[in-house]
């Protein structure tokens, strides 16, 4: 029998052993014949480690896939970036809630018992959620209020739970907000702020909103709304609370019904700042606050650094430190107001 190997020519029967021009006794044949199969079985055993086990990502998102498919898009993208493709080595499995947050926990469950290797919740209210389906299964945060106040996490910095990813600087934010405006439009002297009774965190942003107001300049009434029904109830309150503008706090809901609100608000005659980029896309005024999109893109390097093998706990809490300014000129006109060019020069999209 002969065989090939590159250029060389095996003949391994009969009394002797022939390799090119030398000849070796029989016994020796199977002593090469095992040497080279030994050579060989290392790198198909290489070949078959090197091939990436399949990660399950479970995701539970508050609102829908259609309000919500160009968030999660970049998160997708970021994965693909790591060497994660869907049905390849990536398996995600997504559950919408719709904006009712009963259907969370039920949901949560359902990953859950599906057995995924790491659990992304969209939201303060999926957290909850997650948190309560389980302890052991990471749990990745894209967006969060205030992680340590509403009891999700221990700490920023070492979270000694299952649970990490982003948090937003909810007080923070709502007081930049109100600066915002106050810049944009000089003579306004009072503003009403719209927030949730049910977000975990909103009655302390309120608080806090409360005590910061007038070292900005501005007299802070508050309305409240946690139903669509209740939504326009509650900017014809604040136009009747003789606000001249209206600030609303970063909210689930709130986002979910961006273009309602929105519509509301001009309807009122109130010029209004929120804290995404989509309400101005939607047809508010102005906004301030992280990108939605890159918050879900960093949501993704949590899932990569656990599925390789990093702990939730030795994970520190990232707040953002990029923020969009966004102003639609096109809203402010139909107000017939005129918003300051300090401010215009500032915003990173001017919607026309």
């Amino acid at each position: 029998m002969n065989e090939i190997c590159g250029q060389r020519e095996w003949a391994l029967t009969g009394p002797t052993c022939r390799i090119g021009s030398r000849v070796y006794p029989t016994v020796v044949r199977w002593a090469i014949a095992l040497a080279f199969v030994c050579t060989q079985t290392p790198i198909v055993a290489f070949a078959d480690d090197a091939r990436p086990a399949t990660a399950r990502v479970g995701l539970i998102v508050f609102g829908s896939a259609e309000a919500m498919t160009h968030q999660t898009s970049g998160f997708r993208d970021e994965l693909r970036k790591f060497g994660y493709v869907e049905g390849q080595n990536l398996e995600i499995e997504s559950r919408w809630a719709g904006g009712d947050i009963d259907r969370l926990e039920p949901l949560a469950n359902e990953l859950v018992q599906r057995k995924v290797d790491v659990l992304v919740a969209s939201n303060t209210y999926a957290v909850r959620a997650a948190k309560k389906a389980t302890s052991v299964i990471p749990i990745v945060m894209v967006t969060s209020a205030d992680p340590v106040a509403t009891g999700l996490v221990a700490d920023l910095a070492h979270p000694e739970a299952n649970v990490t990813g982003n948090s937003l600087m909810t007080i923070e934010l709502s007081a930049k907000r109100l600066q915002i405006l106050k810049d944009a439009l000089p003579q306004l002297t009072r503003i009403a702020v719209l927030w949730n009774p049910d977000h975990p965190f909103h009655s302390r942003a309120v608080e806090g909103i409360r005590s910061i107001a007038p070292s900005l300049g501005v007299n802070a009434v508050f309305v409240s709304a946690n139903t669509p029904q209740q939504l326009l109830a509650a900017i014809v309150a604040a136009k009747r609370a003789n606000a001249q503008a209206l600030c609303v706090i970063e909210d689930p809901f709130f986002f979910l019904h961006r273009a309602t609100i929105s519509d509301l608000a001009t309807k009122q005659r109130l010029p209004a700042i929120y804290a995404a980029k989509e309400y101005a896309e939607a047809g508010g005024m102005m906004s301030y606050g992280p990108s939605l999109k890159h918050l879900w893109r960093r949501a993704a390097g949590y899932v990569n650094k656990i599925m390789k093998g990093a702990k939730p706990q030795d994970l520190p809490i990232e707040q953002p430190t990029e923020f969009e300014l966004v102003v639609n000129l096109k809203a402010a006109k139909n107000l017939g107001l005129k918003i300051s060019e300090s401010t215009l020069l500032q915003a990173t999209d001017v919607i026309r």
